[in-house]
């Protein structure tokens, strides 16, 4: 995880910590000493200290808060000027040192366990955020403090699975957050927080994106300087990559409207929907050019940029465009690509030619690029490296910096502006503009706003004292104004009605939140929230009328129990962390029984909301079963763990004859070193045919789904689950629901299993069922239909087959808990159907199933 489009020095903006004054170090062979003043230098004290130290930071608001990075990576903390050190973490890269202030830390914050380890080099802040990520059995979490609070998972869809995750934007109190999914390869989706930055939204899917040999990723999003709200966005799908624009932080995005004619003055023929303007998004190597698109914050509604017109954007086609209305208009400038630098506030655009030959002309323009003129900044052509501006947004002062030859040492020329204008603006100079949609909306994000720009014919400086901002008006607020909540998704709009917010499968908008307590009462959502920094007032308010709920007390579910390091194994004697974790239901009036499987038994309250972990120490080789029960008065839940303790194995050999004859029996040898055989787990695999007779009660039938849903399925055991349970629901039949389970199977096509339970005395459902399955395939209908994102219909016709259902449904379960949790390769078919034949009635009583070629794996526990 990392900041996806800054690149400030983290150390420095973020941690508040900065290099001391009036310390120095000096070492030998034996011992490191350190000399510290608290008076600027005159006085110095020395203080022994046993470590290398590589860097020394201090708090800014407390002096004796010291911080000591050493060579080796560890990070040692003292709070009484250098006179006592504590170890606070090993192997820390000294790019990502940060903390909360010392006296804001609680216990609990120091103390919190994370489910699997913390990721190297995650931990990122900005402004009020924290994030850090960990891996735990194949699976990333992200984590978030917000105003330096306790870290919180922060809750993205449920089926996102994020493979990457970068940070875009952490302005006005909300995090942007670019999500590469576990079916995205060159694309990331954008997501936008509540104040908090635990709840996320989608904004904007296949956000293109590439990796640089650094392994930096860049995503093609740029916030628009000057101008809240603003963003631009490349978009890919099947390899078509187009741009957008987004003026309410990205509930709505638009393609941008193409200029009637070219520069020079002759028609475009680019009419929308099949022609619009596109733009690179792109970011330079070099630091002191802008890259492809320039924006500035004192400039705001100008945006110059390099691209072309278009069904799609074009890697080889670089002209010049240009906006001074915030992208409601564009102009051709130029036929190929500049380095572009904005002066006075925007009032001079300087252009230089992006290219491989020396130059000695550059263009300039007053008038938002409508009018250039050229000027010979030397007399000598140099190849230009980039452009620099004095400090300062009212400067007219430039450099300009290259070489004559690739041999040569660094060239600069300095431009000054200041003598081309007579006199600075006055307020007969500027006039008003006012900012709108490409719908020609002028409440955006809540209100009306002008700014004002200097005349095209005033030939004047701005100066230090100009303010681009005229006035603003707060609006009514409307349906625009708001967003889908979390667990909601857009519908695609139809002209009988607006694109309303509906409820994911996997959401159910009256459940209680995973924090709510027993008494406590809390407001299920409509499916909208109003827009983060909109300052609308009144009007329409699509979250009112919330119903309230008292906090039920919930059964505890999706109870695990984790080991610290992730580690199964361990030698006698050695440490293990246990850390007992509760995605759902009531906490704190719920018990924990512990057993740790050697005689150790206990009781805990509030084990899983205080994050509290679980030490022990196995003092005898063996195989220990951990087992912790979570109950109270709604119901109960158990997870289990097997921990082996034993010294590390040595050796192992495999005999085996090399030749057998077919039918005869054959013994399979393995000896291990240490020779503990209580303690051993063997696999063993052993293929070639395998016969196995079952017995079955159970119904079935067998239906694949269109290969819509295919797009859909990260092959992973809880999104079979869920949509197991639509498929359940939305069955037209009258068998009890109870008695019906859908087994939705791993891999591609994606396929089901409905199984219908019979009992022995109630023959009327048995009637039931028979005449549901007759009817299915005789009529071939469509029993059953799903509706997935963007209103995309999934239908599941319904065929037969006949399987030992309870048994394979056992054979199901095994697979689902031995199977990886990497979502699956879309581009094999990994789905195996066993086929059977079909019938109706229900009396056999056994069915071989087998006959199925392919390696079997036996866990054998000696």
């Amino acid at each position: 995880m990392n900041p996806g489009t800054k690149d400030d020095d983290k150390s420095s903006k973020y941690f508040g910590y900065k290099p001391i004054k009036g310390a120095y170090s000096s070492h030998n062979d034996r011992d490191q000493n350190l000399f510290m003043s608290t008076d600027e230098g005159a006085t110095f004290q020395k203080q022994p200290i046993t470590f290398f130290v590589e860097t020394l930071l201090f708090h800014p608001k407390d002096e004796d808060k010291v911080i000591a990075y050493t060579k080796e990576g560890k990070l040692y903390v003292s709070v009484d000027l250098g006179k006592k050190w504590t170890l606070l973490q090993e192997r820390v890269s000294k790019d990502h040192i940060f903390c909360c202030p010392i006296q804001n830390c609680s216990d609990k914050t120091l103390t919190v366990q994370f489910v699997g380890s913390i990721d190297r080099d995650s931990l990122t802040v900005q402004d009020d955020y924290i994030f850090l990520q960990t891996t735990s059995a194949n699976r990333t979490k992200y984590y978030v403090s917000y105003s330096r609070n306790d870290f919180v998972l922060m809750k993205l869809p449920k089926y996102a699975l994020p493979k990457d995750l970068q940070i875009i934007s952490t302005d006005e109190n909300q995090v942007f957050v670019a999500v590469q999914e576990w079916y995205q390869t060159d694309t990331y989706n954008l997501y936008q927080s509540d104040p908090q930055g635990v709840y996320y939204s989608i904004l904007l899917e296949n956000v293109r994106s590439a990796k640089q040999p650094e392994e930096n990723v860049l995503i093609d999003i740029l916030e628009v300087g000057g101008v809240k709200g603003v963003f631009l966005a490349n978009q890919k799908i099947d390899g078509k990559v187009t741009t957008l624009i987004t003026y309410n932080k990205g509930r709505d995005w638009n393609y941008l409207t193409p200029p009637v004619s070219d520069m020079n003055g002759k028609p475009t023929n680019c009419k929308p929907p099949d022609c619009h303007l596109h733009l690179h998004l792109r970011w330079a190597d070099n630091p002191y050019v802008s890259g492809t698109v320039h924006t500035k914050d004192t400039a705001p509604g100008l945006i110059m940029g390099a691209g072309n017109l278009g069904s799609q954007l074009v890697e080889y086609k670089e002209e010049m465009y240009i906006t001074s209305d915030c992208g409601n208009t564009w102009r051709q400038v130029f036929e190929e690509e500049h380095h572009i630098l904005y002066l006075d506030h925007g009032g001079v655009i300087v252009a230089i030619k992006d290219t491989s030959i020396p130059l000695k002309i550059l263009k300039f323009s007053i008038d938002e690029g409508q009018t250039w003129s050229t000027h010979n900044f030397t007399s000598t052509s140099v190849f230009v490296d980039g452009l620099l501006s004095e400090p300062g947004d009212e400067t007219l002062v430039m450099t300009v910096f290259g070489h004559i030859s690739y041999r040569s040492d660094w060239e600069l020329v300095k431009v000054d502006f200041r003598p081309s204008f007579p006199r600075e603006c006055t307020e007969d100079d500027y006039e008003s503009w006012d900012l709108t949609d490409l719908q020609g909306n002028r409440c955006i994000m809540g209100q009306q706003r002008s700014f004002r720009k200097r005349k095209i014919s005033s030939w004047c400086i701005k100066g230090r004292s100009f303010t681009s901002a005229l006035t603003s008006k707060v609006c009514e607020c409307a349906n625009s104004d708001f967003l889908c909540d979390y667990g909601f998704e857009r519908a695609a709009p139809l002209k009988s009605e607006p694109g309303n917010c509906f409820s994911k499968f996997w959401f159910n908008p009256e459940s209680p939140p995973e924090d709510c307590m027993l008494g406590q009462a809390y407001a299920s959502s409509t499916g909208y929230r109003k827009v983060v920094s909109n300052v609308c007032e009144g009007g329409v308010n699509l979250q009112q009328n919330l119903a309230q709920h008292m906090c039920p007390l919930i059964a505890p579910k999706g109870l695990q129990i984790n080991i610290k390091g992730e580690s199964l194994a361990v030698k006698p004697g050695e440490d293990i962390i246990f850390v007992v974790t509760q995605e759902q239901g009531d906490t704190l009036n719920t018990k924990y029984q512990v057993d740790l499987g050697d005689g150790f038994k206990a009781i805990y309250v509030n084990l899983t909301m205080t994050g509290e972990p679980i030490r022990h120490r196995y003092e005898n080789p063996g195989i220990y079963r951990v087992l912790v029960r979570a109950e109270n008065v709604a119901g109960h839940e158990e997870a289990v763990v097997f921990v082996q303790v034993n010294s590390p194995l040595q050796a192992l050999h495999l005999e085996v004859v090399p030749v057998i004859g077919r039918n005869q029996e054959v013994n399979l040898t393995a000896i291990v070193l240490p020779r503990n055989p209580n303690l051993t787990v063997f696999y063993w695999w052993i293929g070639n045919n395998l016969q196995v007779h079952l017995r079955f009660h159970w119904r079935f039938l067998s239906h694949p789904f269109t290969k819509h849903l295919d797009t859909y399925n990260p092959n992973i055991p809880e999104w079979r689950e869920d949509i197991g349970l639509v498929v359940t629901r939305l069955l037209e039949t009258n068998i009890p629901e109870e008695t019906l389970v859908t087994v939705v199977k791993p891999g591609l096509p994606t396929a089901a299993d409905l199984l219908v339970l019979l009992p022995a005395n109630q023959p009327k459902w048995k009637r039931s069922v028979t005449r549901f399955f007759h009817e299915c395939e005789v009529n071939m209908i469509n029993c059953i239909q799903y509706e997935t994102k963007f209103h995309q219909r999934i239908f599941f016709p319904v065929l037969f087959r006949k399987l030992p259902g309870r048994n394979v449904y056992a054979q199901m379960h095994n697979e689902k808990e031995q199977e990886m949790t990497s979502p699956v390769n879309h581009s094999e078919d990994t789905q195996n159907i066993i086929q059977g034949e079909e019938f109706i009635d229900d009396d056999l009583d056994s069915q071989t199933l087998g006959n199925a070629r392919g390696n079997f794996t036996f866990s054998l526990l000696s």
